[in-house]
């Protein structure tokens, strides 16, 4: 089931609201209940999946309530079921996610052609699967204690946040079980949340899939092999690039919403990316709550590994920085590609990234030390975000794109590689797709973030610390009045319209 249906938003949601306000009083028989909806909502668009989450669940709380023991267990014990726990995870996003990429690679450089059955993936296998292995590396720790078996089912189902993130973290959520807020949310917290989810799904059904309309064409045309114009191919590369953020903003934007509706605050997961003007501001504003589990799970591990094995070795400043700095963010970004999808173009995207931050990292560690009374020209905070924007959409070409064919294809259409010929797609000169682009840049440049734009009400956790950091000089801000009311109700209306467009979900892959 997903979000911006009509079964979602005039069944399922009014039923589980309902249910949830005349069981609020009584904590377990609550949970249980969402508990139970989110099952539901996960099953909806195949329910053979409902297996796989649960077996999920069951196979992770056995070992993390075994990790969690303070007592009764030896330490080889400990280190066995964490083992376990990371191999049985890895294995199971293994079978279901890599299974055919990596029997296609081997086909490939053996000369084989096996081709092995096509499996459908798991919705948001992806991301209930890194949110349990980060539960069983903090219980190993000891930053974790026992659970009651509900609330991690709680914990790991909540529909909100269960296809699409944002990724949470078990310190954020488990202390809210604690309070009253989640059995009876105040009317105020219900309209924020109901005013964010509003914005979300606006994003989505009008902005990303208007959008959308002039930037498929343009990828399935150069997956074809057709040729296209220059304008063409960078009319695909930036809808898109605006389709994807509208997207996945507007579910995250959906999903602290609902949670509000439901007394829970989830983190921030977006915040204003496209202002960024660096790599490393951009990952500090996009999606988060992945940057924040790759950096603790992934980078701080491969970054600490390898100081420790070079500094016993080099002590030269060029060489520490790149082994102790630039090749861990170049193989945690590697990882991070493939983790969004099971293909070259993702470890591309990946990759790319890495090396965006890489030198990133490389040019502050130069400004603070040799360049450090190098002054800075007016023309450097422009240049420096025209050059972040470019380079996210350079990327996210790969990251569109159904093969690296394709992808170098449009991006030599950018670089002017290719004439017009008959077969370009006729959408690419109509000038609405370049009203949408500039309409679009102009609402991520000009406009506060959703989380902005309500965060005098707290709407929702902030992680990165990112939106203190952030002094927007829009005056926008949302209240609880009637004007509020009847502009969240345009947009309502305006979405519910446009829910019989064909929409595509993005996140099938993840």
């Amino acid at each position: 089931m997903l979000f911006p249906s009509y079964e979602f938003l005039f069944f399922f949601l009014p039923l589980v609201l309902l249910g949830s306000l005349l069981l609020g009083a009584r904590a377990r028989l609550g949970t249980a209940w969402l508990v139970a909806a989110s099952l539901l909502f996960y099953s909806w668009w195949n329910p053979r999946f409902l297996a796989v989450i649960v077996l999920s669940i069951l196979f992770n709380y056995v070992l993390g309530a075994i990790l969690a023991r303070e007592s009764g267990v030896r330490s080889w014990g400990r280190r066995a079921a964490l083992t376990l726990g990371i191999g049985g995870n890895l294995g199971a996003l293994g079978y279901f996610k890599y299974r055919n990429f990596l029997s296609e690679n081997i086909a490939l450089l053996t000369g084989q052609g096996a081709v092995l059955e096509q499996l459908v993936l798991p919705l948001g296998i992806s991301f209930f699967t890194f949110q349990q292995i980060a539960f069983l590396l903090d219980a190993h720790r000891g930053e974790t204690r026992e659970y009651n078996f509900l609330d991690y089912c709680f914990f790991v189902t909540f529909f909100p946040q269960l296809i699409a993130g944002p990724i949470v973290h078990h310190a954020e959520i488990f202390p809210q079980f604690r309070g009253d807020s989640r059995r009876r949310p105040a009317a105020r917290a219900f309209a924020l949340g109901l005013t964010s989810f509003t914005i979300g799904l606006f994003k989505k059904v009008v902005l990303a899939d208007g959008v959308a309309l002039y930037a498929t064409p343009i990828f399935d045309h150069a997956q074809d092999g057709g040729a296209l114009s220059a304008l063409a191919a960078w009319q695909g590369a930036l809808a898109y690039t605006f389709q994807l953020y509208f997207d996945f903003s507007g579910y995250s934007d959906m999903a602290v919403g609902l949670s509000q509706m439901f007394g829970i605050k989830l983190p921030i997961n977006f915040h204003s990316p496209y202002k960024a003007t660096g790599a490393i501001e951009f990952w500090r504003r996009w999606h988060i709550t992945l940057t924040r589990f790759i950096t603790s799970y992934v980078f701080n591990p491969i970054a600490t590994s390898i100081t420790r094995f070079s500094m016993k070795r080099w002590r030269h400043r060029g060489v520490t920085y790149a082994l102790c700095t630039a090749l861990p963010v170049v193989i945690t970004f590697l990882i991070a590609g493939l983790w969004h999808g099971a293909g070259w173009t993702f470890v591309i995207f990946g990759g790319l990234h890495g090396l965006y931050l890489a030198i990133n990292h490389g040019w502050r560690e130069l400004r603070r030390r040799p360049l450090k009374h190098l002054k800075t020209p007016p023309i450097a905070l422009p240049g420096s975000w025209l050059l972040t924007f470019l380079a996210v959409v350079v990327a996210f070409v790969f990251f569109r794109a159904e093969s690296v064919a394709a992808a170098l294809r449009i991006l030599g259409h950018m670089a002017g590689a290719s004439a017009t010929d008959a077969s370009v797609v006729v959408r690419a000169t109509e000038p609405q797709a370049w009203l949408w682009i500039g309409a679009l840049l102009g609402l991520v440049l000009l406009l506060p973030s959703t989380y902005e734009l309500t965060r005098a009400w707290e709407p929702a956790l902030d992680p990165s610390k990112i939106a203190d950091k952030d002094h927007s000089r829009s005056r926008l801000r949302w209240q609880p009045s009637a004007a509020w009311a009847v502009a969240c109700a345009g947009l309502a209306l305006a979405s519910v319209w446009n829910l019989a467009r064909v929409s595509e979900f993005i996140y099938f892959g993840f």
